[in-house]
């Protein structure tokens, strides 16, 4: 149940913490903020999905030895 409860950030709890983002770094810094958290989630997403590009070829690639071994078969 406690869970749940800390799971429940809207309402007042959002409106304080937006408050105290706006006092922290003022109403010009924030939306430089928000470009630096948008670039840091973009290159996140980008090597994620690079990574997981690299592991589905490494998957889907057969292995050099196995295929000499099945050629002199």
């Amino acid at each position: 149940m406690n869970a749940i409860l800390l799971l429940s950030f809207f309402g007042p709890e959002m409106i304080i913490v937006l408050v105290a983002i706006l006092l922290l770094f003022g109403g010009k810094k924030i939306p430089e903020l928000m470009r630096g958290l948008g670039s840091g989630i973009r290159e996140f997403n980008d090597a994620k999905n690079k990574v997981s590009k690299e592991l589905e070829a490494g998957i889907n690639e057969e292995p050099k030895e196995n295929k000499k071994e099945y050629e002199k078969s």
